[in-house]
């Protein structure tokens, strides 16, 4: 990230008059880190490392990029949603992230895992497993995850005798 700012910075091309600036936080994957450094970055008292003649609102957060993990981006997206800042995100795949009116200000480089769930159906379907059962992991990535696919799998037909998020 920091490479792809400075080239944007040394172009007189791609964004001519406008000067990028940027704070890294490492939330050590854990949400209280996450939501944390999101009130830092919202409240303004951390300095900006850039903030060179060209800054026009030296301090004032634009947008945020990260978090990899959907449980992240849930709880920050809750905390900055009110703000109007943007939270595009390169790895949360979370369908439910895709409610606009629940995460006004989400966004993503990646497809979110609705895809996901649709194309499992559609294989259980083809090999023609009418019976299965489903299991997932016990996060928001897991429950919503299993929840689309069971969506999916009704619509194809396909009976879910059980689920289970362990």
């Amino acid at each position: 990230m920091v490479f792809a700012i400075e080239e944007i910075n040394n172009s007189t091309e791609l964004l001519p008059g406008i000067r990028l600036g940027y704070q890294i936080y490492d939330s050590c994957a854990a949400v209280p880190i996450a939501v944390h450094a999101a009130f830092q970055l919202l409240n303004g008292l951390d300095p900006v490392f850039d903030t060179g003649d060209n800054c026009s609102q030296s301090g004032m957060v634009m947008a945020i990029v990260g978090e990899s993990g959907s449980t992240h981006s849930i709880s920050i997206s809750r905390v900055i949603g009110s703000f109007d800042i943007p939270l595009v995100s390169h790895f949360s795949t979370c369908a439910c992230l895709s409610d606009k009116q629940m995460y006004p200000t989400f966004f993503r480089t990646i497809p979110s895992d609705q895809f996901q769930a649709d194309a499992l159906a559609k294989l259980v379907k083809h090999f023609g497993w009418t019976w299965i059962g489903a299991v997932c992991s016990d996060s928001d990535y897991g429950n919503n995850g299993i929840a689309a696919f069971l969506r999916a799998a009704q619509k194809e037909g396909i009976c879910v005798e059980y689920s289970e998020c362990l």
